[in-house]
């Protein structure tokens, strides 16, 4: 069946800047512009939030861009009306785009009388009107069977290994991936074999959490230029202490690949104040000033995977095309040079 309507992108507030630079990705792979559909996205005195949509969407091809981050309700909540404004227009197909989904952390009862919130949070997305999602390193990726809609989840891994092939191609042979706990080792066993480095593990043992007892180096780090991948980085109060017991281990330095940086409670300030060398963040969150001004935190652009992703699924393609360097590449343009 042809395709006879174009893809169009509406935003909340969550991470503007990702949205239009979607946008303009978009624009260039179509040779026509794409912009967001205008909308307003707003606050009652009592905080309720409100969505009018200025333009006509029935019988359109919608996708909805907005992370669930910090505030995650108000964020969640943007999302879910933004839906149901969408549908009750008669949009023909609403698809979310949710570069960081939050709530993923409390995908499973680790105790008596605990809530699965992420669960819940699919059954509300459900509910509300969307189609599919669109989304990246989820931090459990059995998160995708809560839902009862296809999922899209992206992967970082591959931005990775072209970054770290471009910034440490002198290093390349000293490179060992390091997993900052037993529960992380998929992930960072897939990075170590895109980039062909062995692996070792940093083991934690946690009394609480947010707090670590103890943390011990699986693997001979000696003279190693680690590379600590992970999903999230919240405090980063983990992190720092893996990176500073790597450099007593003998590592001849470190630096961090993580896909989300929450970065809340001082965590940019502890990151500087640390033994990584650099820590190499996605933009799936907005920044905030102290991360954009951090002379030590660099941040990678999901625009281009997202704007390709978009596009394969408006034209009814494979979207895990995009999980292969070969790909990529040309995506990326000219970021990352090969050899």
């Amino acid at each position: 069946m042809p395709v006879i309507t174009e893809p169009k992108l509406i935003a909340g507030n969550a991470n503007m800047t990702l949205a239009k630079a979607i946008a303009r990705r978009m624009s260039m792979h179509r040779g026509m512009s794409v912009n967001l559909v205008d909308a307003r996205v707003e606050r009652f005195n009592d905080a309720e939030i409100f969505v009018e949509v200025y333009e006509n969407v029935r019988g359109e091809d919608m996708y909805i861009i907005q992370p669930t981050s910090n505030p995650a309700n108000d964020n969640l909540m943007e999302l879910l009306i933004m839906a149901d404004a969408l549908r009750r227009s008669s949009a023909d197909r609403i698809s979310a785009v949710i570069p960081y989904f939050g709530y993923a952390r409390q995908d499973r009862r680790a105790k008596a009388r605990t809530p699965i919130t992420a669960k819940l949070v699919a059954n509300m997305i459900t509910e509300a009107g969307i189609d599919r999602v669109l989304t990246l390193d989820l931090h459990a990726a059995q998160i995708q069977g809560f839902f009862d809609i296809p999922v899209d989840n992206l992967y970082a891994s591959p931005i990775f290994a072209l970054d770290i092939a471009h910034h440490f191609k002198d290093k390349m042979s000293d490179i060992m991936v390091i997993s900052p706990d037993v529960g992380g080792v998929a992930r960072a066993r897939e990075l170590a074999k895109r980039i062909d480095a062995p692996l070792a593990i940093v083991d934690k043992r946690r009394e609480k959490a947010g707090e670590v007892a103890e943390m011990t180096v699986i693997g001979n780090v000696e003279g190693k230029v680690c590379i600590i991948v992970d999903d999230i980085a919240d405090t980063a109060g983990t992190l720092c202490k893996a990176a500073d017991l790597l450099m007593a281990s003998g590592a001849k330095e470190v630096h961090s690949y993580i896909t989300h940086g929450v970065l809340s409670k001082g965590a940019v300030a502890r990151v500087a104040g640390s033994a990584m060398k650099s820590l190499v963040i996605t933009d799936s969150i907005e920044p905030s000033q102290e991360v954009l001004q951090s002379p030590n935190i660099r941040i990678v652009p999901t625009a281009p995977i997202f704007a390709q992703a978009i596009l394969n699924i408006w034209n009814g393609t494979s979207v895990s095309s995009l999980f292969e360097t070969e790909t990529l590449v040309p995506i990326y343009e000219g970021m990352y040079q090969r050899g």
